[in-house]
């Protein structure tokens, strides 16, 4: 982030303020200053405001693990206290293993690049888990192919990647050239806030200083990766917010390892589309797509026009937001929420 005194004044439609949040302002709000979370750590908070980056000071009530960047709150001019975090327009989040609670990636998102490079990082597996969590969060996916200059043929991973999602835009790129970010300049307007996962070292922080245009003392850390599984070490440790050349904001984070996917159920019959229509087509409602007669599902495995790799990794999904998903029970009027587990 740059220092207040290295930048000019912005507006609040510039740093992505809109209408959805201009109605929940209260008439006893006129005081405070709206200001978007920039970055997140376990014990502080930065805020980016119309003058540029704020350190912001918490309540004792506040706990740094409800706020995600890309945020918006309202914050006192006089000693920088954030009073109160306004309603989400959308969130991006993901079950982290060992916590009940669920880690926030981002808030507030226009676009998702969902990175990975053209070498062995290359898994459709993974980046369904990323377009099912962007179609549920209400985030637009975008798989951004890099690393092309460094394989002979880059065609097979975009078809293969097209091949994801209907509709799926797929792009390809070398994160260190200038005119990558004129490759996605169409979803990176001003105002507009697109947020970077993938893998280490598939090139999201090169994409970011790529895109944000820092000199090479303020670029954020790039790290080589190994040769033998084509993994990158974290050189992101943490969510921050940047600013895009063309006007619009960037929301980096650290690496996934690991993503699990849960309240994710019209994420993934967006993601897979064609199952889900063949499904409605089966004899029986209650088709398990595996052994019954009269199963459209099986019949298109049979006959070529649906990969039964495909298949297999939805029965998965399907089955891990299941058991990843906590359930309603009880009479109408007294719900309890049931934790998340094995159904029977």
């Amino acid at each position: 982030m740059t220092n207040s005194s290295d930048q000019s004044a912005i507006s609040l439609a510039t740093l992505g303020w809109s209408t959805f949040f201009d109605k929940q302002l209260e008439p006893g709000d006129a005081e405070l200053a709206p200001m978007r979370i920039a970055t997140v750590h376990r014990d502080r908070v930065t805020g980016m405001s119309e003058l540029g980056p704020v350190k912001l000071k918490l309540s004792a009530q506040t706990n740094t693990t409800d706020l995600a960047v890309g945020d918006w709150a309202l914050v006192a001019r006089e000693d920088r206290l954030l009073i109160r975090r306004l309603k989400r327009r959308m969130l991006l989040q993901r079950k982290a293993e060992g916590r009940r609670q669920a880690q926030l990636i981002a808030a507030n998102v226009d676009t998702l690049f969902i990175v990975t490079s053209c070498n062995d990082d290359f898994n459709p597996a993974r980046l369904e888990r990323y377009l099912a969590l962007a179609n549920e969060a209400g985030a637009v996916p975008v798989i951004v192919l890099t690393k092309i200059d460094q394989t002979a043929d880059p065609a097979p991973y975009f078809k293969q990647a097209q091949a994801l999602q209907l509709g799926l835009d797929v792009v390809m790129l070398n994160a260190k050239a200038p005119d990558a970010a004129l490759t996605l300049a169409r979803w990176c307007g001003l105002g507009q806030t697109v947020a970077l996962v993938g893998s280490s070292g598939v090139g999201k922080s090169t994409l970011l200083n790529t895109l944000s245009k820092k000199s090479s003392e303020n670029a954020q850390p790039t790290g080589p990766i190994r040769a033998a599984d084509a993994k990158g070490r974290h050189t992101t440790t943490s969510r921050s917010l940047h600013a895009i050349a063309g006007g619009g904001w960037v929301i980096d984070t650290p690496g996934m390892r690991t993503l699990h996917v849960s309240d994710v159920s019209a994420g993934l019959n967006t993601l897979f589309a064609e199952i889900v229509e063949l499904a409605s087509q089966c004899r029986f409602r209650d088709c398990t797509h595996a052994h019954e007669p009269g199963c459209a599902v099986q019949s298109a495995t049979e006959d070529g026009t649906l990969d039964p790799a495909r298949l297999s990794r939805w029965r998965k999904l399907t089955e891990e937001n299941l058991s990843n998903t906590a359930i309603q029970s009880g009479p109408r009027g007294n719900k309890i929420t049931k934790a998340p587990g094995k159904r029977r």
